[in-house]
Formats: C-alpha cells, structure tokens, sequence
C-alpha cells in the first residue's frame, strides 16, 4: 500500500470471496422473489454493486443517502436524509445494503422509517460489522466480516470523503473515532 497511514485489514480477493458467499445465500432465501436493494450511499455503492452481480434472480435497485458524521469520523447520533427513495417499497421484499454497521443508529433509523412504508419484508445486509461500538440492540441479517473497533477506509469506505477507491480494506492509522 502506497499510503504510509494505511494498512490492509481485508484484501481485495477475500472481500470478493465474502460478497460471492453473501450473493448465493441472498439468492437462496429469495428464490424466485424480486428483490428490492435499497443501497445506502456513498459508502455501500461499490460493495452493492458487485452484491447484485453476484444474487440470482430479479433485483432492483433504489439508493437512499443518509448522514449521521457529516465531515467528522464519529456519529453525531442525529441521522438525517440527504436523499430519499425513488421507487414505492409497499408489498416489496426489501434489503438494505450497507457498508459498515458501527453504532447501530443508522441502520436503526432506517428501519423504523422504511417499516412505516408498509413492506413485505425488510432485511439488512452489511459488508462490515462493529458490534462493539453499538449504541442499539440492531443485528445484520447478512453480514460480511466482523471487525474490531478500527477506523477503515476502502472499497467505498471514506475519510473525508477520500480513499472510497482502494480495493481493499484498509485501516487508516492516523483517523480517531
């Protein structure tokens, strides 16, 4: 790695191992149902990008933006949105893709929001979990990797909006929670 303040946690042919896996077991529990992927941005756009490539089956795709960090690294804790849904998700089988679950309180949010849209089902699905640093009782139904408490950037994770490019996963050394 060029960056001195990085560090490979998770290497670019074991997050492509992860996210087949993830793909086949989502293919087996919606067989022959269309999927709804609601794609939380920025961090999550590559990881589902390559999730949906990897799922059988009729899949559609919608983004919603929230922010609970604006330029900081640690959660505010107040979330907001910064772009809704385009598409209805009333009667549909729903999956939000996420790249990281830290403290629990967006993914939370979101939830209880899209609940309140009357869908037929509602999962989760997280390229990266942090269960240490939960602040809510919240648990992936999917989850790729289980991380301790680090700071880590690539493969559509950020500091300050840098780094989303790296195709690993990477520890940035010098970023404080």
């Amino acid at each position: 790695m060029q960056h001195l303040n990085l560090e490979v946690l998770i290497p670019r042919d074991q997050i492509g191992a992860k996210v087949a896996e993830m793909g086949k077991m989502i293919s087996r529990d919606y067989a022959g149902e269309q999927i709804l992927l609601v794609i939380v941005l920025r961090g999550a756009a590559l990881f589902a990008a390559d999730l949906c490539r990897e799922i059988e089956g009729d899949v559609v795709l919608d983004f919603i933006a929230v922010s609970s960090y604006g330029s900081s690294t640690s959660t505010s804790g107040v979330v907001r949105f910064l772009k809704d849904l385009d598409e209805s998700i009333e009667g549909r089988h729903v999956l939000i893709v996420e790249d990281i679950v830290d403290t629990g309180l967006t993914l939370n949010y979101l939830l209880d929001n899209l609940r309140s849209r009357n869908p037929k089902s509602i999962r989760t699905c997280t390229l990266l979990d942090k269960p240490s640093r939960r602040r809510v009782e919240i648990r992936p139904d999917y989850s790729g990797f289980t991380i301790e408490d680090l700071f880590v950037v690539g493969y559509g994770l950020d500091y300050d909006q840098s780094y989303r490019n790296l195709p690993d996963i990477c520890v940035h050394k010098e970023a404080k929670h």
